[in-house]
């Protein structure tokens, strides 16, 4: 067998959210178990912790319910606790993402007449994901080479401009992510109180498994790799996730129990028909967000009608946004006597200028395959150490997955070890049978005897 060329080496059907969860946990015989009080009391617990141990603190506000949450907690701890009010007013950070519902702005405006809230509303043009176009993978809210095509007015609250965030050249531009690291300036440590809840997806539970006391606290990592690093990344910034463990219907019976200001478009969502857990508020324009495309479409037509022309690949996204054309539903077969890396290229290569950055995301992938195993990458069967199959790299291929959302070892959360090594043994030995293993681009000779590669803890009795 041959190694991978040398360009590799680096430089699904919609699920209910809520039923995905219901069935992940009965899988895992891991019920929610009973703690000593209600979420939100061990919510308001975090907070209070959060805002003692750091000099400064802001909420992360999207108007969306999660963050919401986050606010309100804040808000009701800082007014109970006078030794934390050295926070008040409570700096909150909105990001006018321009391709938002105005029920959101009117929202958001809302939040920033309260008396103890000190609010940033930011209309910058920071980098975000357009996953309706390959050859345009990304967009910019609010630029100014764009300004005729705005889906919404400049609000008059608007700060346009900050201290060491580039408007010149476009591809300087910053991402949300690095561009908070510009919020926390030394020597204070800074908190941002983010909405992440554990429910919403495996990634995101994977946030607050970390092995230390304080789970829901992590320290910021600026993801920018080239020069930028140095001037946006202070080391002083740290993550808190005081609601991780809350389910939407938490957030929405604590908003009725203490009577909380939420964003009303989920009320038009509500009305419209579409479930709690397929309601965003977010721009539909990245990979997961572009599944709900059509809930804009009919919820908020007033923004829609401008959406519909804001960013490049639009029009094809509205109608082939769930199909195999942007990754989604059931995968192309493989045409017979084709490597699985031929396969892959020929997606890779529809990402136009972006294909390198495809192709190093997938070589990166494979190398932490090799470096935990020397076992072949199968078609279907993640493998039980690594979860990597040729399936999940084709969904890179297809996607691809520049926020690096999409993680191989979550393919191994719904099955147990000894399952994994069954499956992943019994298609190995297909392949065998098949003569087809050339096609899996092995570096070394494949094993002869599947069933040997079973370490003996997870040993049973191979099939006949």
């Amino acid at each position: 067998m041959t190694s991978p060329p040398p360009d590799w080496l680096p430089e699904g059907t919609n699920l209910d959210r809520q039923a995905h969860v219901r069935d992940y946990v009965a899988k895992h015989n891991r019920p929610r178990l009973a703690a000593a009080a209600d979420v939100y009391t061990l919510a308001c617990e975090r907070m209070a912790y959060v805002l003692d141990t750091h000099d400064r603190a802001f909420v992360s506000f999207s108007g969306g319910k999660d963050s919401t949450a986050v606010l309100n907690v804040a808000l009701d701890v800082l007014a109970r606790e006078k030794a934390l009010r050295r926070h008040l007013p409570l700096r909150v950070v909105f990001f006018d993402e321009e391709a938002i519902p105005y029920e959101t702005e009117e929202y958001v405006r809302r939040v920033g007449e309260r008396d103890d809230v000190a609010l940033e509303w930011y209309c910058l043009p920071v980098q975000h994901r357009n996953a309706c176009s390959r050859r345009h993978p990304y967009w910019w809210p609010w630029a100014p080479e764009d300004e005729a095509k705005w889906c919404r007015p400049l609000p008059p609250e608007a700060i346009t401009t900050y201290p060491g965030f580039p408007i010149w050249p476009a591809e300087e531009r910053l991402t949300i992510p690095n561009f908070n690291g510009l919020l926390a300036p030394p020597p204070h440590t800074t908190a941002t109180l983010m909405g992440i809840r554990a429910q919403e997806s495996l990634i995101r539970a994977h946030a607050v498994r970390l092995r230390s006391v304080d789970n829901y606290i992590v320290k910021y990592k600026i993801k920018s790799k080239d020069r930028q690093r140095a001037a946006v990344d202070p080391g002083n910034l740290w993550k808190a996730y005081p609601v991780y463990d809350w389910r939407t219907e938490d957030v929405w019976a604590a908003a009725r129990i203490h009577g909380w200001d939420y964003n009303r478009a989920y009320d038009v969502m509500e009305m419209a028909g579409v479930g709690a857990s397929g309601q965003r508020c977010s721009p539909a324009f990245g990979e997961e967000p572009l599944q709900k495309i059509h809930t804009y479409a009919a919820c908020f037509p007033d923004v829609w009608a401008r959406m519909a022309e804001r960013v490049p690949g639009i029009g094809a996204a509205y109608r082939y946004a769930r199909t195999e054309l942007y990754g989604y539903g059931a995968k192309p077969p493989k045409p017979d006597g084709m490597t699985w890396p031929d396969f892959l290229r020929h997606y890779i290569a529809k990402h136009g200028d972006k294909q390198q950055k495809v192709a190093a995301r997938i070589a990166e992938v494979i190398a932490r395959h090799y470096l935990k195993t020397p076992h072949p990458i199968l078609p279907t069967a993640p493998h039980p150490d690594t979860g990597l199959n040729w399936s999940f790299l084709l969904t890179l291929a297809m996607r691809g997955d520049f926020k690096e959302r999409r993680q191989e070892s979550n393919q191994l959360m719904t099955r147990t070890k000894v399952e994994h090594w069954r499956r992943y043994t019994e298609e190995l030995a297909a392949v065998l049978t098949a003569g087809t293993g050339r096609e899996l681009n092995h570096p070394r000779p494949l094993p002869a005897d599947p069933y040997a590669l079973i370490p003996d803890e997870y040993r049973q009795e191979a099939p006949q």
